[in-house]
């Protein structure tokens, strides 16, 4: 059930320089995401996606616009807030998930998850079995991720994104380096975990077959959105 509004995003603008002139990653976006929904953005390589992912991420810190979230307001008109804060919030608040697993080849799968909770001193090993029992590796605890597939790493590095309860979950082209139907294992994983946690979930992609199975889809294009959701109800 979604009710209310977790991100909003107005007038968002991210400039890069590069070499004596500017990149214009993103050029004014409007974004709004309701709490509980499962949403993708779609567009080719250098739309904008990574940018506006890492934005929302607290990663990075836009040009211009403002950027809300939970009704607090991350950026805006010039100003941002402290360090320590978008560190707490990028802690709490928000779970990201990559094309690369990020994983710790020397720690095991339990290990892996258990690594955000040390930033809140408090790694609580229970947990991260639940969450690996959760994504289906309740047989994989103690496996290094050298022992593992690529779907096996990417559900550690979920079970890793959710570990401090976040109310965001943002997926920058998660499937991307997996086999069509490990995709379809890993989207079928972020769609039960939405529909069952109630989390919201961002995915950033360009792949237009995903886009079909989505409810909402934001077009994204040369740092505009231009529209053409879908809702397929």
């Amino acid at each position: 059930m979604m009710t209310g509004t977790l991100v909003k995003a107005t007038g968002l603008e991210k400039t890069y320089p590069l070499g004596q002139g500017e990149v214009h990653a993103l050029k004014g976006i409007d974004l709004e995401l309701l709490k509980g929904e499962f949403a993708m953005l779609l567009g080719p390589s250098g739309a904008g996606k990574t940018t506006t992912l890492n934005l929302m991420g607290c990663l990075d810190r836009p040009t211009g616009g403002e950027l809300l979230l939970a009704g607090e307001t991350l950026y805006g008109n010039g100003r941002a807030l402290r360090e320590g804060r978008l560190d707490a919030i990028r802690r709490d608040r928000v779970g990201l998930v990559f094309t690369e697993f990020f994983l710790v080849p020397t720690l095991t799968a339990t290990e892996n998850v258990q690594l955000p909770m040390l930033w809140r001193g408090a790694p609580d090993r229970g947990r991260a079995e639940e969450l690996l029992e959760a994504v289906g590796l309740e047989d994989r605890l103690t496996h290094r991720p050298t022992e593992l597939s690529g779907g096996e790493m990417q559900r550690v590095a979920i079970a890793r994104a959710l570990v401090n309860e976040p109310d965001l979950l943002l997926a920058d082209e998660p499937t991307g380096n997996l086999d069509t139907n490990t995709r379809d294992e890993i989207f079928a994983l972020l769609e039960k975990l939405n529909g069952e946690r109630g989390l919201t979930v961002l995915i950033a992609t360009h792949d237009t077959e995903l886009a079909q199975r989505m409810r909402r889809v934001i077009h994204l294009c040369d740092g505009r959105i231009i529209g053409g959701e879908i809702d397929d109800n």
